[in-house]
């Protein structure tokens, strides 16, 4: 599979949309329910989200495209980051997809890659990311990646309160 990685555009916000919906769909949706996944999805996906997403200067788009096809993205931001996370400067990767068809094709290796470099571009010393403790698959792929787990947050999946892994790796 040949892939091109790039910074994601507003001109993208459409495609990304559809993408990063379903991408969560698939990773997410047959261990929540359908009133809880819709909620979600309803708020954090769309054409107006990804574009103030793609337009905002605390963000960073890196989008991983073959065949003029987006087979995986990241979303870094500078934001407050949670305890555990201790340097300053600290970007997270708020969203990293990849599109099962890519899983096992070093896709995920080569937007991680390009995914610490755009941290750096946002003054990142420090890169963090929660991810579901129900998600060992991820989990594994981060430390493989060198991230450390530093603690927990919560993430809010419609009504449900679940609980996430804080992993964080010093740039």
């Amino acid at each position: 599979m040949s892939t091109r990685y790039r910074r994601g555009v507003p001109a993208d916000a459409a495609r990304l949309a559809e993408f990063a919906a379903r991408a969560f769909a698939d990773t997410y949706g047959a261990h929540n329910t359908p009133e809880d996944m819709r909620a979600y999805t309803a708020g954090a996906y769309g054409v107006p989200q990804q574009t103030r997403e793609l337009t905002d200067p605390a963000m960073t788009t890196v989008l991983a495209e073959s065949n003029e096809h987006i087979v995986g993205y990241a979303l870094l931001r500078r934001d407050i980051s949670p305890p555990g996370v201790t340097l300053d400067a600290p970007v997270e990767i708020y969203r990293f997809y990849v599109d099962s068809p890519a899983h096992g094709t070093g896709v995920a290796q080569r937007l991680m890659a390009e995914s610490l470099m755009a941290a750096q571009d946002l003054g990142g010393r420090q890169v963090w990311l929660g991810v579901w403790e129900n998600n060992p698959r991820a989990i594994a792929f981060y430390k493989k990646c060198g991230f450390r787990d530093v603690g927990t947050q919560y993430f809010q999946l419609g009504t449900d309160r679940q609980t996430d892994r804080v992993l964080a790796l010093t740039l």
